[in-house]
């Protein structure tokens, strides 16, 4: 176990999340007792137990209701988070907003309501971590041999 301090949401999770992959797109209502990690396309509503990440590449477009959430990609809809909210640079939410406790990073876009139900200030960050590199980066990247 590390002595690492833990204060990104994503640090914390600690079970494995459902999966809705890059290039999957679901319509319909999402039941989910614990994580659910979106990098694909949702249509539709859904209650998350655990922690609901967004990825970049992620959108969704309905209802979400969720413990904890990161959002980095699209929401066209309303987000009820009953504790933590982290809004990071690449997110872009239409709608309203409602969490105990939110974080916003620099470039985030928010159209609509935000709700801080704690009655703390909205937190606002600058994000220090670069993005993980993904294997096609790789390959975009590679100069051809001469």
């Amino acid at each position: 176990m590390s002595d690492t301090p833990k204060r990104r949401l994503l640090d914390r999770a600690v079970n494995t999340p459902t999966l809705v992959g890059l290039g999957t797109r679901i319509e319909g209502e999402i039941n989910c007792p614990g994580d659910l990690a979106v990098a694909g396309a949702v249509l539709g509503n859904s209650d998350v137990g655990g922690l609901f990440t967004l990825a970049d590449t992620g959108s969704w477009q309905g209802q979400l209701h969720c413990e904890n959430a990161v959002v980095a990609g699209k929401v066209t809809g309303d987000i009820a988070v009953r504790q933590s909210l982290e809004i990071r640079g690449t997110a872009r939410i239409t709608g309203r907003i409602a969490a105990q406790h939110v974080a916003i990073a620099e470039g985030a876009v928010v159209e609509g309501d935000l709700k801080v139900l704690s009655g703390e200030p909205v937190q606002r960050f600058s994000e220090k971590r670069e993005a993980p590199r993904r294997e096609s980066d790789d390959v975009a990247n590679k100069k051809p041999k001469a």
